[in-house]
């Protein structure tokens, strides 16, 4: 458990906590996708947030038990139960977007799904952290914004009610820029990921490394018409077309796939 007596339900408490376990749930966003590592492996903000979490904890320990393309009703039946019976000192809980993405969402069913895994979750850890997700300039983030806007108006309810912590991703403009987001439109860059762990990090009490995360890169020329056309062809045939194709057939990126780290072992992976 944690070494020491700070609250970790105050962020701003002067002393930084020092937690030895961490368990994150979700889907592609908490994986890592799309921080691609040279062994075509994901690290994302998660990993990052381990390394920097473990630098302090000696024997800290990590288990990430996200899977893309995860909808909320499966992160409860697939990840939730495992998550609580590991007892770490944090637990990070990040889903629902999947399903306001899609054409068809119920947001009552969405809203009472997400009020089950608090409910399940925040009594399991130290601390539970909660997050409104990021959305990336477009008019994909246009179309489906209210939808977004609900989901984030029941995190901030639920986190009021059981004590967790609220990452504001969405109100951060770094993370509106297209520039932080990878070539899919729907998932950050190495450098987008590096920026939330950061914001989870200061959230949970820690001094910043980056007090600028919030602040977009500077400013550069936009790429040309043509270039900007070239773009979206790609986009179309690499992306969404298998992406709608999926939704059509009723599958998903993450069938068959399993955890990415299903076990609250010692993390040895690379420094922040």
């Amino acid at each position: 458990m944690r070494t020491n007596p700070t609250n970790p339900k105050n962020p701003m408490n002067p002393t930084s906590p020092r937690y030895t376990s961490l368990v994150a749930v979700g889907d592609s966003f908490t994986e890592g996708m799309s921080d691609l590592l040279p062994d075509g492996s994901y690290r994302g903000w998660a990993d990052l947030l381990a390394a920097r979490m473990a630098a302090r904890a000696p024997g800290f320990r990590y288990a990430n038990l996200a899977v893309r393309g995860k909808l909320i009703g499966q992160i409860v039946d697939e990840q939730v139960d495992t998550a609580a019976a590991m007892r770490a000192d944090v637990v990070t809980l990040v889903g629902g977007l999947n399903d306001t993405l899609r054409p068809k969402c119920d947001m009552g069913r969405v809203r009472g799904l997400l009020e089950e895994a608090v409910e399940r979750l925040a009594p399991s850890c130290e601390q539970l952290v909660l997050m409104r997700s990021p959305g990336r300039q477009g008019p994909v983030l246009e179309r489906f914004r209210p939808r977004m806007e609900e989901l984030f108006a029941c995190v901030d309810e639920l986190a009021a009610q059981h004590g967790a912590l609220v990452v504001d991703l969405y109100g951060a403009p770094s993370l509106s820029d297209p520039r932080l987001w990878d070539v899919d439109r729907l998932h950050l860059t190495a450098e987008g990921h590096r920026r939330v762990a950061e914001a989870v990090w200061q959230t949970l009490g820690h001094e910043p490394e980056d007090p600028d995360w919030r602040t977009p890169p500077p400013a550069a020329a936009p790429p040309a018409w043509v270039a900007r056309r070239a773009a979206d062809v790609r986009f179309a045939r690499q992306h969404l077309l298998p992406w709608v194709g999926r939704r059509l057939t009723g599958r998903s990126s993450g069938d068959g796939r399993p955890a990415k780290r299903p076990e609250l072992l010692p993390y040895e992976g690379p420094a922040a």
